[in-house]
């Protein structure tokens, strides 16, 4: 009987053939963009694993080995906006651990760095780059210990005197390989901890296969009816429902499993172009960590021609009830108001987490509780679809008495499920590109503006906005040195107030930043060289300077310091607690700036207004690269469900339209029933979408980061009406099918 099954599927002729492939096709684009959605999580799995010895010094983690201790002191640095990971060891004997991606360790003098970070080094001048890294380069970092071939990461050799009195300094005796049992703030790697990230990169790659699967599902669907007149016809010639079961299971298996050989294939030409997203930030992928588990592997070879058996054997049914099953259909039942039970239980569900005020603590436990909310929304506008969809028929249907527009609203009120199926991937992208919108956009509006206006992005510090001091006495030479660089505007020397001189005037610079004990003193003639912290009152020598006025990101030229009763020369014998540099605002000057600093204090953080932005920047980076990613990818993919949904209802219902052409319908009514049919379901359930959408997101990013939802901009709103448009689009583009397949020859029996 399979036998037979596979001969009828290949020789039905030029039309079973063409069925055959456009399910192939479709189901191959859909596998192939799924199993690039898995590769793509796997990937950011092993991204993550490869940074975990990075996290080799966290308190938390308390192994021990039988090794000589290594001095162990990770710390970063930037350049031009970009982060850079250095990681300063010592050995204390010949059996202090190695990191991974080593060879051995690097000596005093010595050095390894990753290969983008080699080439950056030798592209650069070394004053403004290399200088920085003492001695010589002796390798580069294997990709074992790399999340990326973009990572800029250092081993730097040095003696146990230099590295033990470093802030954040440790000995270890092993290099972490798993993840500390506690890791938020505490790790150096701020890619494995349980963030939102970690949490919007599940919620978004799970919401990413709905669209996906429901592709899948509408391909298989091809040419419902066509194959029900057949199967019927087969039933009135004796076959039994078993064996009409199994001729359409094998007829659509073929299909759907060729479509997945083929989708596979697609899947291994997408890699290198999915390698090349950074998902994470500003990073790419390695190819090799682009790979699928066996139980995914087997999941889509299996699982797909199973959906689609499933999918056909309940278009089927109803030919399996009686062999005139096909030419006595009734009505089916409507659908009922219980459809909305899940798409209210999944929001209810997100819901509690703000009102009970119990948002998880662990990355973890955030997604489980969110992504299961997310999705079981998405599964509730699936289910209330058809319900949705009704409504709106019959609401139209008594307002309106055109010909065409009675027979779309009349059939979709009678048939519901099918109306909404043509448009169900369309809405659920809608509500994942609103959502994921929404979320990255609130997210970036509140973190996004760290940039510093223009006049405090030329400055370069070093030293603490702490009470430690940077130094007890800044050298002459060094101040000398660095004044004398070219495109060095002025520098302010910023010293330590032990005896409290001066009114403290604490302007805050964030919420919660606690006021300094007493005012930084900085003399008023560095002040006039660095005019946009504030500036002297007249005749003052030495002024009470608010320390966050340094690290302010926004200029104040304007801004009048009260006068500090302590001479020139008595403040010059004072620690210095940071060094603030005006630069002309070049890259060259600034990293010349920071590299000759960063040679002469190598324990103090040496930074821009830009750096204190830059981790941020690359972690919304990411987020807004997610988004992209959802809108290049389920867009399309719903554009294609629709398209394929479109045709599909053509062919099923060709002789109908024939038969209506043959009584005197004019074409142009018919077309606009199957717009009708189409757009009515796709605008009434798609601004219920989007209003879900918007709910879910806020009630996400009330619980989880404490932030009010924003409106998204004009771009959404032009995006989603291009959407539309585009959709109608695609629905006119499949109209002149009608003329080609509801000809005479169409309303035959045969």
């Amino acid at each position: 009987m399979i036998a037979f099954a596979l001969r009828l599927a290949v020789s039905g002729g030029r039309e079973a053939l063409a069925r055959l492939a456009m399910i192939a096709a479709a189901v191959a684009i859909g596998v192939g963009l799924l199993l690039s959605t898995f590769a793509s999580m796997n990937a950011v799995e092993r991204t993550n694993q490869r940074q975990v010895w990075l996290d080799t010094g966290a308190a938390s983690r308390t192994e021990q080995a039988s090794a000589a201790p290594l001095w162990w002191w990770p710390h970063g640095d930037y350049y031009d906006g970009k982060s850079l990971t250095e990681v300063d060891v010592a050995a204390t004997g010949p059996t202090s651990p190695v990191p991974p991606g080593l060879t051995h360790l690097p000596a005093p003098g010595e050095y390894y760095a990753s290969p983008a970070l080699a080439k950056l080094i030798r592209g650069t001048p070394a004053d403004q780059l290399g200088d920085r890294f003492p001695g010589r380069l002796v390798g580069t970092i294997g990709d074992a210990a790399l999340a990326s071939p973009d990572s800029l990461i250092a081993v730097i050799g040095r003696t146990s005197a230099q590295i033990k009195d470093a802030p954040g300094a440790r000995a270890v005796t092993t290099i972490a390989t798993s993840r500390p049992s506690t890791c938020d703030n505490a790790c150096w790697d701020n890619a494995v901890r349980g963030d939102a990230l970690t949490l919007i990169s599940s919620v978004v790659a799970g919401a990413l296969i709905f669209p996906v699967l429901i592709f899948i599902a509408t391909a298989t669907r091809l040419s419902a009816a066509t194959r029900e007149q057949r199967y019927a016809a087969m039933r009135l010639a004796g076959a039994t429902p078993r064996q009409v079961s199994l001729l359409s299971a094998v007829e659509s298996a073929l299909a759907a499993a060729a479509g997945t050989v083929v989708g596979f294939g697609l899947y291994a030409a997408l890699r290198p172009l999915v390698a090349t997203i950074p998902l994470t930030g500003q990073q790419r992928f390695f190819l090799s960590d682009l790979t699928l588990s066996a139980p995914q592997v087997l999941g889509v070879l299996v699982g797909v021609p199973v959906a689609a058996v499933i999918a056909a054997r309940l278009a089927l049914r109803r030919v399996a009830i009686s062999p005139l099953g096909v030419t006595r259909r009734v009505t089916p039942r409507p659908p009922r108001a219980w459809r909305l039970i899940p798409l209210l239980a999944g929001l209810a569900e997100l819901a509690y987490f703000v009102f009970a005020g119990r948002r998880p603590a662990t990355g973890n436990g955030q997604t489980a509780a969110y992504l299961p909310g997310f999705l079981v929304v998405m599964l509730g506008l699936v289910i209330a679809g058809p319900w949705l969809t009704m409504t709106a028929a019959r609401v139209v249907a008594r307002r309106t008495r055109r010909p065409a527009a009675l027979i779309a609203v009349r059939r979709l009120a009678d048939d519901p499920k099918a109306g909404f199926r043509a448009v169900s991937g369309l809405v659920l992208a809608l509500f994942v590109t609103t959502a994921t919108v929404s979320i990255i956009g609130t997210i970036n509006d509140h973190r996004g503006t760290l940039g510093g206006d223009r006049q405090t992005r030329t400055v370069v510090e070093a030293g603490s906005g702490g009470q430690a001091p940077l130094v007890e006495a800044l050298p002459a030479r060094l101040l000398t040195q660095v004044r004398a660089l070219p495109g060095v505007r002025g520098v302010a020397v910023v010293h330590t107030n032990p005896d409290g001189i001066g009114t403290v005037v604490h302007r805050r610079v964030h919420p919660g930043d606690p006021p300094p004990e007493a005012p930084a003193l900085v003399t008023c003639s560095d002040l006039a060289q660095t005019p946009m912290v504030g500036r002297c009152p007249t005749g003052a020598s030495v002024t009470a300077v608010d320390l966050y006025a340094f690290a302010s990101l926004q200029s104040h030229p304007r801004l009048p310091w009260p006068a500090a009763a302590i001479s020139t020369a008595a403040v010059a014998k004072l620690p210095v607690q940071l060094i603030y540099v005006a630069t002309d605002g070049s890259t060259a000057t600034m990293e010349h700036v920071r590299t000759v600093l960063t040679t002469a204090y190598p324990h103090q953080q040496v930074r821009t207004v830009g750096d204190w932005g830059t981790d941020l920047q690359q972690e919304l980076a990411g987020w807004r690269q997610l988004a992209d990613v959802v809108l290049l990818t389920t867009l399309p993919i719903a554009g294609c469900s629709l398209a394929v949904s479109v045709v599909a209802g053509l062919s099923d219902r060709r002789r109908p339209f024939a038969l209506l052409r043959l009584t005197g319908a004019p074409l142009r009514s018919l077309q606009r029933v199957i717009g009708l049919e189409t757009t009515l379901p796709l605008l009434a359930v798609a601004a219920i979408s989007i209003g879900t959408a918007f709910a879910a997101s806020a009630l996400f990013l009330k619980s989880q980061m404490r932030y009010d939802l924003v409106s998204p901009g004009a771009a959404y709103y032009a995006l989603v009406g291009l959407g539309l448009v585009a959709s109608l689009g695609i629905i006119a583009s499949t109209l002149p099918l009608l003329t080609r397949i509801t000809g005479p020859e169409a309303a035959r029996n045969g």
